[in-house]
């Protein structure tokens, strides 16, 4: 059998990349041109390189392919609003449901985002039957992953689409190249994190997310959504495991809400002077003081969803981190 995984050298990709190896599947990676693929080195995998906004490059990644994992999105918070975050969200789905269609792949995985749904407290965490809600940031990253599930979801109904939607909330781990959960990491470890809010995420190892992704190719339910998740921190609570972890003192101000919200806007207006990227933006802002919780106890039910505790993902994502000479 063979999968064509989209984005298959970002953090979650090579992940699934390395699961499917592991469970014998061929592999085919879908990448950027001219594309540097160190996460991906020294494995056994076909690497086809195309633009994921082009109908003929992606009809041909998918020729013999019997599954299609689409990891691959432009995950950019900065601008707040973007043509290109848009485009490749939404019409490079739309491209990737189309060529699921034509080509009658088994089954089409699409790579959402737990805050698709609406999130919670601890009490009353979110999960797959809460509304969308985060469209109050208005954050085009957010909107447009929300709007490429509802597409897929459509196409389910309408056209027959054998697609099936998983809903990671923040996966940590190691081959985090970008790095991207990784900076949070590397901020607490240089001393660059001032301070927390009230705020909270559910924070979930990266490897069990590819391991339920990779099960999700014969198990769960056509057109059902799985929020991927494991533990839900308080930023102070996260803040003091990374502590532990790594043997370093971590951030001890509180910072309120009022404070944050006000950092934010003048982060952003000074970026729109600049033309740098501010080191917070409002919408950031407003995030970072929400609570981001889910119940993943569908998934763990139906797809197995293993539930590594968080502060080993921690462990591994800086071991990785230090080895490859980003401290």
């Amino acid at each position: 059998m063979k999968v064509l995984v989209t984005g298959a050298d970002g953090l979650l990709g090579t992940h699934i990349v390395r699961e499917l190896l592991r469970r014998d599947y061929n592999v085919r990676a879908f990448l950027q041109p001219d594309r540097k693929v160190n996460t991906l080195e020294n494995l056994p995998v076909e690497k086809v390189f195309g633009d994921l906004l082009n109908p003929e490059d992606v009809n041909r990644a998918a020729e013999s392919c019997d599954y299609i994992i689409h990891t691959a999105a432009n995950t950019s918070i900065w601008p707040s609003r973007s043509e290109i975050v848009r485009k490749v969200n939404i019409e490079g789905t739309l491209n990737i449901i189309q060529t699921s269609l034509q080509n009658k792949i088994k089954r089409l995985i699409y790579i959402g985002t737990a805050n698709s749904f609406g999130f919670g407290t601890k009490e009353n965490p979110g999960d797959e039957t809460k509304p969308f809600k985060a469209k109050k940031y208005g954050l085009d990253y957010i909107d447009s992953k929300y709007e490429a599930q509802q597409m897929v979801l459509n196409n389910i109904k309408k056209n027959g689409l054998n697609a099936i939607i998983l809903n990671p909330t923040f996966m940590i781990g190691p081959y985090d190249s970008k790095p991207g959960s990784g900076a949070l990491i590397l901020g607490l470890y240089n001393g660059k994190v001032p301070g927390y809010t009230k705020g909270g995420r559910n924070f979930l190892h990266v490897k069990d997310a590819a391991f339920a992704i990779c099960n999700a190719l014969n198990r769960g339910k056509i057109g059902e959504c799985y929020i991927l998740g494991n533990k839900n921190l308080t930023y102070n609570e996260f803040n003091n495991l990374v502590g532990k972890q790594l043997n370093i003192k971590c951030p001890k101000l509180f910072i309120p809400k009022p404070f944050i919200l006000l950092f934010g806007l003048i982060s952003q207006f000074i970026s729109l002077i600049t033309g740098k990227a501010p080191d917070l933006s409002y919408p950031m802002a407003r995030i970072s003081v929400d609570t981001h919780f889910f119940n993943p106890e569908k998934a763990r039910r139906e797809l197995g969803l293993a539930q590594t505790p968080v502060s080993e993902a921690i462990s591994e994502a800086f071991e990785w981190l230090k080895a490859n000479n980003y401290l």
